[in-house]
């Protein structure tokens, strides 16, 4: 079976199947072979929470930057305290950081776009290789909301970065829809998302967002607002894969 017919074929068994109807179904499918990666805001959250809930055999990790906020920590704990569920650490390599840190400094990544992509290469998208490395599905928090670019996105997607299947089991949820969910769900959440921030990643390349401003507009405000990623999610087209 092709790539793009495995996709096909998971789509339709998906299809009109809520987020957690369709989390159970592709965790019995893959066990064994399917993760989620967590970065403790809203949306991961969420997701957690019907993974955890309906103790679904799927791994659960995040990735620790060493520069994440106090609160993003608290929220693990409280995390790991409400469902009582492991959640896996994986951390940038030490060489690679010390070396980047000992030649251009630990704020090197305000300085241009090239060391602040450098600084998440090494920080997220290394240690997400290891986390996903042998695995043939992986969960995310995206939302079409949260981006121009992510509204292009389908539910499933071939990331050939990685070589592995993503699923967006919230992916058409709105701001609104995933509050109401935290809220019904009593779901442990972080507080920086009472104070403006809707988009968390670590510390130093976020901050809350103004009124009027989109959901990206918080990660790494000094750039040109037209680059609002850090290399962890590269759109692939599947067709012109499976083509090349």
């Amino acid at each position: 079976m092709s790539l793009q017919q495995q996709i096909t074929e998971l789509e339709s068994l998906l299809q009109d199947k809520s987020p957690a109807a369709a989390l159970q179904l592709l965790s019995e499918r893959f066990k064994g072979s399917i993760v989620f990666s967590t970065s403790f805001g809203l949306e991961d959250q969420a997701i957690s929470h019907l993974i955890f809930n309906q103790q679904l055999p799927v791994d659960v990790f995040t990735l620790d930057t060493g520069r994440m906020f106090t609160e993003t920590y608290s929220t693990w704990r409280s995390t790991l305290e409400a469902y009582n569920q492991p959640i896996h650490a994986y951390y940038p390599n030490a060489e690679a950081l010390q070396q980047y840190v000992t030649e251009k400094g630990p704020n090197a990544f305000y300085e241009s776009t090239d060391n602040r992509k450098q600084c998440c290469g090494i920080r997220k998208v290394e240690p997400l290789k290891r986390a996903l490395k042998g695995k043939q599905i992986w969960i995310t928090g995206l939302r079409a909301e949260q981006s121009p670019d992510r509204q292009q996105t389908t539910q499933l997607e071939w990331d050939e970065s990685n070589q592995i299947i993503k699923f967006h089991p919230i992916l058409h949820w709105t701001w609104e829809e995933l509050n109401q969910f935290i809220r019904e769900n009593h779901v442990p959440y972080n507080v920086l998302h009472d104070k403006g921030f809707v988009s968390i990643g670590c510390a130093p390349c976020t901050r809350a967002i103004r009124p009027g401003e989109d959901f990206r507009a918080g990660r790494w405000w000094w750039e040109d607002k037209s680059n609002k990623e850090c290399g962890l999610h590269v759109h692939t087209d599947v067709e012109q894969t499976t083509k090349s």
